[in-house]
């Protein structure tokens, strides 16, 4: 298990993305995946409150609704649900009015009485920081929320929030939600870690598997005849030393009798202050190779030859 910064909840070193319930995932799947990461033993699941409102039909809140809908059915025991504010289409930004109607409406949609971890999405700076980390101190004192944290912020703006934090008596963040993989390591490595590693908090990073790329499917250097808006992403990082990696992931993966994005994930998990790196499924089928890489442990030359493969490709994506 690990531990999400300085707070209480201890969870299964991998978060399952909530991005495809209601897009990807119709109900019954989204339910399928759920009760096979359960019943695998993850128990930390990651979600926001604009899932999936860009997905023709839907208006915002479809994911949070399945997994409210999913824990209301199975009432399944020390679950950790993390869920973020600031692009619903109803609730944008961070002002402090909209992150309380946001949050309220989050809880309602998950049928639960308190958020576990809440995330400001994306950073908004035309409202006053000092503003928003207020807003979220007040949730806490509240009981609307149990621990807050921060995504896709840089290392100044994440140190900003915790001086207004430190001032004000107000509750701290407890992780960070960079994008973060294999091939995307510069900015975080650089500008984030030294930040978390410095305040104790603990990193989730999202896009782990690179859009797809790192799971060996797009192997291709041409994008021609690949539809799919992920395709076409993860098509982007199938340069010739991006198949080197591949190549070495594939490796060591049957070194351990694990995938290619087992040991992608694996790698990642093994990082400095990475408490949990958060995938997705959209298929039963791809849960276990999710829950492998919660389990296998890289040996130190394993990590570093790809560390060392990855360094020219880090500032991909």
């Amino acid at each position: 298990m690990s531990r999400i910064g300085n707070s209480d909840l201890d969870v299964l070193p991998l978060s399952l993305g909530g991005n495809v319930f209601g897009w990807t995932a119709d109900r019954d799947t989204s339910f399928a995946v759920l009760d096979a990461f359960h019943a695998g033993g993850g128990d930390f699941i990651d979600t926001a409150d604009a899932y999936s409102a860009w997905a023709p039909g839907n208006s915002g809140g479809e994911s949070e609704t399945l997994i409210g809908e999913w824990l209301a059915s199975r009432r399944p025991e020390n679950v950790v649900v993390a869920t973020k504010v600031s692009q619903h289409p109803q609730f944008r930004g961070l002002s402090a009015a909209n992150v309380r109607a946001a949050a309220e409406a989050s809880l309602k949609r998950l049928g639960v009485d308190t958020i576990d971890l809440y995330y400001a999405h994306f950073d908004d700076e035309s409202v006053p920081l000092e503003e928003t980390v207020a807003a979220f101190g007040d949730l806490v004192k509240d009981g609307l929320v149990r621990y807050t944290a921060v995504s896709n912020y840089t290392g100044p703006r994440i140190r900003e929030w915790i001086d207004y934090a430190q001032a004000a008596g107000s509750a701290l963040p407890v992780a960070v939600q960079p994008h973060y993989n294999l091939v995307h390591r510069n900015e975080v490595e650089e500008g984030v870690v030294p930040v978390a590693e410095e305040f104790g908090l603990g990193l989730v990073p999202y896009s782990a598997l690179a859009s797809g790329f790192l799971t060996g499917k797009y192997r291709s250097t041409d994008a021609t005849g690949q539809s799919s808006p992920r395709a076409q992403g993860a098509a982007k990082y199938a340069t010739a030393q991006g198949l080197t990696i591949i190549d070495a992931l594939e490796g060591i993966g049957k070194a351990h009798g694990v995938s290619i994005a087992s040991t992608a994930l694996a790698w990642l998990r093994a990082q400095p202050t990475v408490v949990a790196p958060i995938a997705s499924a959209s298929r039963v089928d791809q849960v276990g190779g999710l829950l492998d890489s919660a389990r296998v442990d890289l040996t130190a030359d394993e990590i570093d030859e790809l560390t060392r493969l990855s360094e020219w490709n880090a500032d991909q994506g």
